[in-house]
């Protein structure tokens, strides 16, 4: 991963965008030599913000177990069916 300075993100913005757009690889923005930001491109973060969503479903489900929250096929199917009626 390439790493630049906030000041070279100032100074080079529609330069780096255009890097970003072609490489798809982030870019970690330091200021004053600490990591501030990732610069990403649209499509990387959208795929990110799916991945975390279907890895908050997938953690929900596994609690739901951990808790004994779960119900039979049977009876999810018979719920299912009063609330699509």
């Amino acid at each position: 991963m390439r790493t630049e300075l906030v000041t070279t993100l100032k100074r080079k913005a529609t330069e780096l965008l255009s890097e970003l757009s072609r490489d798809k690889e982030p870019i970690l923005i330091t200021q004053h030599g600490l990591p501030s930001a990732y610069l990403v491109d649209v499509d990387s973060f959208e795929s990110l913000k799916g991945r975390v969503k279907l890895l908050e479903g997938i953690a929900r489900g596994e609690r739901a177990i951990e808790e004994d929250r779960t119900v039979s096929h049977e009876e999810a199917k018979s719920r299912m069916a009063r609330w699509l009626k």
